[in-house]
Order: C-alpha cells, then sequence, then structure tokens
C-alpha cells in the first residue's frame, strides 16, 4: 500500500513539472510585407500551428514590414515572411510560409531532432 502511494506522488511530481513546461509562454514575431499570397499563407499556417500546439501559451505579433520598417531594419530582416522566436530561448529564425509544419515544430523545439 505504501508503494502505491509513493508511486502516486511521483506521479504527481512529474505531472507538475510536464504542465510547467507547456505553461511556458512562446513570444513570437512574424514579419510580412503586406497582404500578399505568401504572407496570408504564412499568417495562416502559423496561426493552426500555434493553435494545435500551444494553444493558450503563445503571443504572436505580425508585422507588415511596408507599416513599419524601422523594426525589419532592426532585426535584420532579410526575407520575409520571416518568424521569430523570441522566448523561450534560444531565439530562432525561421524563413517561409512555415507550411513545413515539421519545419516550424523543430524551429519552435516542438518537436525533437530524428
Amino acid at each position: 500500500m505504501v508503494k502505491s502511494k509513493k508511486k502516486s506522488e511521483t506521479t504527481r511530481k512529474f505531472e507538475k513539472a510536464t504542465k510547467q513546461v507547456r505553461l511556458e509562454k512562446y513570444v513570437l514575431k512574424l514579419y510580412i510585407t503586406g497582404m500578399t499570397p505568401r504572407s496570408r499563407v504564412a499568417i495562416r499556417n502559423l496561426q493552426k500551428i500555434c493553435e494545435e500546439h500551444l494553444k493558450g501559451s503563445y503571443e504572436l505579433e505580425v508585422i507588415d514590414i511596408y507599416q513599419q520598417p524601422t523594426l525589419a531594419k532592426g532585426e535584420q530582416i532579410i526575407a520575409v515572411p520571416t518568424l521569430i522566436k523570441k522566448l523561450p530561448e534560444p531565439v530562432r529564425r525561421l524563413i517561409g510560409d512555415m507550411s513545413a509544419t515539421d519545419r516550424v515544430l523543430l524551429g519552435l523545439d516542438l518537436k525533437p531532432k530524428k
């Protein structure tokens, strides 16, 4: 009986630890150029990925470099769409329309390397 109680305590600790990791907030910035078809696809794909894998634990800011060119210059954006994962560290940059879900998940550190 004691063994069973100890196991459930260990299980509770494990569940608490995994819940804390999952609650880590992702801060993402997606740089686009206007509402071009490529920009719309990137936004749609990224929103889908975030809702499926980060629901409730992400902040996504979409920045149009035509509207805010100084922000793009400050981040040294040379191609668009570009996604920058600010948090959690390490900072990562992904370029493209975010249609390669496996690569985006890997870039966001949500999928282990094979």
